[in-house]
């Protein structure tokens, strides 16, 4: 009779185990923290969309989920970040239109692709940009702002972000279809944009409307103009679209989701349950519309095709803007 080979039994018994481990490690997930990354700084609606996830997603899992603000390149810093992260789960990305829409069009030559390297684990919501004036800016309308800028050519300036991020080419996209020549003032993050802007150190500046614009609008320390999506939104009614300021046909949405490494599909498909389960509930629903962001949660391939049309949009707004660029 032939001796049982012990090396191929042995090797079964490791693959069979490590099989069934595999099976049932997104049942166990997490068993550490979780830590999300941002591409932006602290105070901005990009991080406020982040921390409000994170809570409740720490909230479900009984564990610390950690924001990790590493801002730069538009969101690009975080996003290879996470690219080159270990495919486990314990790193996630707020990702956002800038990086997995605008600048994969923009940029020539990334480090990673943004869908294949790339789990699209769920959407999170879409928001308005805002176009905000300072009070004592004599033009008090859109249409004011686009008749001095038109009389005025490169004389006008706004603040935004960071060059690359949805405000700015929401801001580029307003130019070429209104015909005016506005100074882009690039920032390094939201927040300080809105403080010069509210200082009145710069006339005009452009953000996502959730956080600090919303409130500096509310209090009266900048006049919103505009809010970029087709509809007024419900937080800021009495902002007018810029379609109605004069520009018809302009639309632009914002979006936030939540990304990681390319995941094993078991685990994939549990963060992604867990994601829809927080973004139906009550609770952080909630506390997103407070913000001004309209929860949507997605399948990963949902997510996946709105990201591809977004990288198409926008390759057409780049290309005629001249913004290309290898980095």
């Amino acid at each position: 009779m032939k001796k049982p080979n012990l090396w191929s039994i042995a090797l079964a018994a490791v693959t069979i185990n490590g099989a069934a481990t595999a099976a049932e490690a997104p049942k166990n997930f997490p068993t550490k923290p979780v830590r999300i990354l941002v591409g932006y700084t602290p105070g901005g609606g990009v991080d406020m969309a982040a921390r409000l996830v994170g809570q409740s997603l720490g909230e479900l899992w009984n564990t610390s989920v950690v924001i990790d603000n590493r801002a730069g390149a538009a969101g690009g810093i975080a996003t290879e970040m996470t690219a080159k992260a270990a495919p486990d789960g314990y790193t996630l990305l707020l990702c956002t239109i800038a990086s997995h829409g605008i600048t994969p069009a923009r940029v020539k030559k990334l480090p990673y692709d943004p869908i294949r390297d790339f789990s699209l684990l769920s959407m999170v919501g879409g928001m308005p940009s805002v176009l905000m004036a300072h009070p004592s800016l004599a033009a008090r309308t859109l249409p004011d702002v686009i008749a001095q800028a038109k009389a005025n050519p490169g004389k006008m300036s706004y603040g935004s972000s960071g060059v690359g991020a949805s405000p700015h080419l929401a801001m580029e996209l307003l130019k070429m279809m209104a015909g005016i020549n506005i100074v882009h003032v690039p920032y390094k993050g939201a927040s300080a944009a809105l403080s010069d802007a509210m200082g009145g150190q710069i006339p005009l500046s452009v953000g996502n409307l959730p956080g600090g614009p919303l409130a500096a609008i509310k209090s009266g320390k900048l006049r919103g103009l505009g809010v970029t999506t087709a509809k007024r939104s419900a937080k800021a009614p009495e902002v007018p679209t810029i379609a109605e300021g004069g520009v018809p046909g302009f639309e632009v949405t914002g979006w936030y989701g939540i990304c990681s490494p390319k995941l094993a599909k078991p685990l994939e498909t549990k963060i992604n349950a867990d994601l829809v389960k927080v973004l139906t509930g009550a609770t952080l629903k909630q506390r997103l519309d407070d913000q001004g962001i309209d929860v949507q949660s997605s399948t990963p391939d949902e997510f996946i095709a709105h990201a591809r049309a977004e990288i198409a949009k926008w390759s057409k707004v780049v290309k005629a803007a001249k913004l290309e660029g290898d980095e």
